[in-house]
């Protein structure tokens, strides 16, 4: 989950696994793989700094097929 800002300053969680996209517009609009929109007061760049944190710490990125990488030798 991370946690964002609502422009009234009510602060709430999403998880970061249903975003699909961050947008500024110019404020910053997420949108979920549901369709729900939530506009915030975070930057964008923020709020990817905050999924790329949250994938850290479920280890998403931990495998190299995830991330991309070339596969690993044996």
């Amino acid at each position: 989950m991370i946690e964002v800002t609502r422009l009234n300053g009510k602060a709430f969680s999403l998880n970061a696994l249903y975003i699909e996209t961050v947008e500024a517009f110019p404020d910053t609009t997420i949108t979920l793989t549901t369709g729900r929109k939530f506009i915030v007061r975070e930057s964008e760049k923020e709020v990817r700094e905050r999924i790329k944190r949250f994938y850290h710490q479920i280890q998403v990125l931990s495998n190299p097929h995830l991330r991309g990488d070339e596969d690993e030798e044996e």
